[in-house]
């Protein structure tokens, strides 16, 4: 077997160190290894046998002789797994002479021939790849922009009978985000977020506001007067949760990545927005009634979180205190975790994905904490899943709460 048909099949380098008690020749040593391993290990290991039928390769063998003793290494290619490759290495410790002279050879390691092949390929994958980059001029990226356009349009899915432009995840996520148009949802989904909708106009559709009473909802707007126009027509007809704006001036179509994080980490409670906004303080009666009827709504949300932390006297104040901790780690992250009864980390879940990943846990799980909104889809699933505690910042509308699961909020 030739070099080059032992690197197309070798997985592993086996290297020991050879000494001896005399000057011997590379034959010497071959013979060896072959006479002194035979009959050692089974047949299916035999040396000879093995190099017959190419499963290990020419044994190498360099070694020089200085004042009357012999040093040097031997090196033998296999292509063994990785078991039958060890006990071939450790075998050739058992050899103890060497043509006419007293020897001991030592197996210094295996090497892992396609770990460094692997290597190489990286590293090379990074050059080629850095000078692609530097290669690239305008008309490609322009090309490169126009593909992830496309893609993007190709992910963008469809809600209700108005087939109102949303994101892929509008339909399972149990957390939402209203925006104004398709190419509002478009720039969301070039940073990943997928739990988008459109309401396409300021006339906002009555799906859209039926849909708000189901999910967690944040309203996301463009900073201008349009933006405004439409969040008080969402805020009439559905119930939104949370509300976020562009940057004065700007809309979310053309914001950069990190100003549609920071927009969206500095959500506030739609309570908390009005109580500090005048966008419903006009003229028109009919904005300030339903301002009154937010207020209503939100103080009959606290009074209902009020209500639930006296219903946990089961929980030891030390542990509360903890939990509430821990969720802070979490606080505008729109991230959550699931935790095992030693409060664990067992998985790390993203808010918008939360109640499938609930619906989907599998084996033991104590506590669900997160970067959001109890709501009573979240009670039923943790319920049904053996969920014994819910952590979040806040809940809402919970009308039904089963004896298991209980609820800790911050707010």
């Amino acid at each position: 077997m030739g070099k080059g048909e032992e690197l197309t099949t070798t997985k592993y380098l086996i290297h020991a160190q050879i000494t001896a008690n005399g000057i011997v020749e590379k034959p010497d040593v071959v013979g060896a290894v072959f006479g002194q391993t035979e009959g050692l290990l089974s047949n299916d290991l035999d040396l000879r046998e093995l190099q017959r039928t190419g499963r290990i390769g020419r044994i190498q063998v360099n070694i020089h002789s200085n004042s009357g003793r012999a040093k040097g290494e031997i090196v033998i290619p296999s292509s063994l797994d990785r078991v039958e490759t060890a006990i071939l290495a450790a075998s050739l410790e058992t050899i103890n002479r060497v043509g006419p002279c007293e020897a001991e050879i030592q197996t210094l390691k295996v090497e892992d021939v396609r770990a460094v092949k692997r290597e190489q390929v990286v590293n090379r994958a990074k050059e080629i790849y850095k000078n692609m980059v530097e290669s690239v001029g305008p008309t490609s990226m322009k090309m490169i922009e126009e593909v992830r356009e496309a893609m993007r349009v190709h992910e963008i899915s469809e809600y209700g009978s108005d087939r109102l432009p949303a994101g892929p995840s509008i339909h399972t996520s149990d957390a939402i985000i209203v925006v104004e148009g398709r190419s509002d949802v478009l720039n969301l989904l070039k940073y990943g977020i997928k739990n988008t909708v459109a309401v396409e106009g300021v006339s906002v559709p009555k799906s859209i506001g039926e849909l708000s009473k189901k999910r967690t909802t944040t309203a996301f707007v463009d900073g201008d007067r349009g933006g405004e126009l439409i969040l008080k027509e969402l805020l009439q007809i559905g119930e939104v949760d949370y509300i976020t704006r562009a940057p004065k001036g700007k809309e979310v179509e053309d914001l950069e990545k990190d100003e549609v994080l920071v927009a969206l980490r500095d959500k506030v409670p739609t309570a908390q927005f009005l109580a500090t906004s005048n966008i419903l303080n006009d003229s028109n009666s009919s904005h300030k009634k339903d301002n009154n009827r937010h207020n209503k709504k939100h103080q009959r949300y606290n009074r209902n979180e009020k209500q639930q932390a006296v219903k946990e006297p089961e929980i030891e104040d030390d542990e509360v205190s903890l939990m509430k901790d821990m969720l802070k780690e979490f606080e505008g992250s729109g991230c959550g975790a699931i935790l095992d009864e030693a409060l664990n980390m067992t998985k790390e879940v993203e808010v918008e994905n939360i109640y499938e990943e609930i619906k989907n846990i599998e084996g033991t799980a104590d506590t669900v904490i997160f970067d959001g909104v109890i709501s009573q889809r979240l009670v039923d699933v943790a319920s049904e899943k053996g969920i014994k505690k819910l952590v979040a910042f806040k809940s809402m509308n919970i009308v039904k709460k089963p004896q298991n699961v209980k609820l800790i909020t911050v707010h």
